[in-house]
């Protein structure tokens, strides 16, 4: 279940963000968390499963009207079990606006939309 990030989960999202590559050091975790709490046009939400938050995604709203999906992270141990596809679709599901990937999230978002295609064409057959 997709929730909206909450100040309470500061070291959750922390931890959860650290498993981006750009995010290993922790002055720039601190950077990004906060720029997610103080600027209007970027947003944070977290995945629940259970009573576990297993996942993050984060959009920046651009000038231009788009989403852009700047961070997806899973906890480990719930890799492999389509949480950060999950997490995309529940995104997109709340979107006014087209959802962009950041050249961070490119890969992922592209295995999303692949992934979605093929729920679609075996809907159709």
């Amino acid at each position: 279940m997709l929730i909206k990030y909450k100040q309470s989960y500061k070291k959750i999202a922390m931890g959860l963000l650290s498993y981006m590559p750009e995010e290993k050091d922790v002055k720039k975790l601190q950077e990004t968390v906060q720029q997610y709490e103080e600027t209007d046009d970027w947003q944070l939400f977290m995945w629940k499963e259970d009573d576990d938050i297993v996942g993050v995604v984060g959009l920046r709203y651009t000038e231009n009207g788009q989403a852009e999906l700047r961070h997806v992270c899973v906890n480990p141990s719930y890799r492999d079990e389509g949480i950060g596809k999950k997490m995309v679709q529940a995104v997109r599901g709340r979107l006014d606006q087209d959802l962009v990937a950041s050249k961070e999230t490119v890969q992922f978002l592209q295995v999303c939309d692949e992934h979605q295609k093929d729920i679609l064409e075996n809907e159709v057959h």
